[in-house]
């Protein structure tokens, strides 16, 4: 899950053009980007879509928890063709224990699958980030959480920088916590700057080095830069694909240390090419579905 493409559920044109682009994810958004007297017809127009063939998943991004259009949100989108929830200002496991509940209640009545629809939580609160491991502990069916940086620097009074050096610990706190909890490595914060694509690949760049597996974007223009980020290049596959098959040889062999392109390996660095591996095959799974 490299990207993930928010677009307003009340602009068909957007929709429509977002559902065609190469990205992982189409988020729908019910949130901030929609007016209140807007979020019913926008619910009714986001259900309608879900009939619609698009090339990748779609998520919709409901109220928070503590409004008062969460429930008719979910109760709206719900439906065949959603394939998950993003959770905006996630504080406690309560939060999600109540969704996760709310959700499963949705499933049953309308003969889905319980548990198939997703759930990622956002995480861009202090009180949220204060409390991820009880967050992740909650038994719910949540498999990763998102960061939002914009919501959480505000939270916290922070100045959000070009270099970014502000999340630094915001973001090893959360990929620690998805780590430590079991469930697969988080997606990112969004650039919130158009015109900057050298700062969104270096801050892409900085979510991969801390162990992110893809980033949230805003643009289309941002989707063949995440994508690519969140790709082992060649060099990166083949050095992989050397380090797995040497390091099988020389275990046959009786030896559990070898040296690669003029570097040491061993069962760390083992198991780092194996990800890279197995990342590849569900990347290239995905493309011949």
């Amino acid at each position: 899950m490299r990207s993930f493409l928010f677009a307003p559920g009340n602009h068909p044109r957007r929709v429509e053009k977002a559902l065609t682009l190469d990205t992982d994810a189409v988020i729908l958004v019910l949130e901030d980007a929609v007016a209140t007297a807007k979020k019913p017809v926008t619910r009714a127009v986001i259900a309608a879509t879900l009939a619609r063939p698009r090339t990748g998943l779609l998520y919709v991004r409901v109220n928070a928890a503590e409004t008062e259009f969460c429930c008719g949100d979910l109760v709206a989108v719900v439906k065949p063709g959603l394939d998950g929830i993003i959770l905006p200002k996630v504080e406690s496991p309560a939060t999600l224990t109540t969704i996760d509940w709310v959700l499963r209640q949705i499933e049953r009545e309308r003969g889905l699958k319980e548990g198939a629809i997703d759930l990622i939580p956002i995480i861009e609160t202090a009180r949220g980030l204060r409390d991820i491991d009880a967050i992740l502990g909650s038994g719910t069916r949540v498999k990763r959480v998102a960061f939002g940086a914009g919501d959480f620097t505000l939270d916290v009074n922070m100045i959000w920088s070009r270099n970014e050096a502000e999340l630094s610990y915001a973001r090893a706190r959360i990929v620690t916590a998805s780590r430590a909890a079991g469930i697969e490595a988080p997606l990112d914060t969004v650039w919130v700057d158009l015109q900057d694509a050298e700062g969104l690949e270096a801050s892409a760049r900085t979510a991969l080095a801390y162990g992110f597996q893809g980033k949230m974007c805003i643009h289309p223009n941002q989707i063949p830069v995440v994508n690519r980020v969140f790709t082992p290049s060649a060099a990166e596959i083949a050095f992989a694909e050397r380090v797995v098959d040497g390091f099988a040889r020389a275990e046959a062999e009786g030896s559990a240390a070898i040296q690669v392109d003029g570097k040491f390996i061993d069962y760390p660095i083992v198991y780092r090419a194996q990800r890279i591996l197995e990342k590849v095959a569900a990347l290239r799974a995905r493309e011949r579905q």
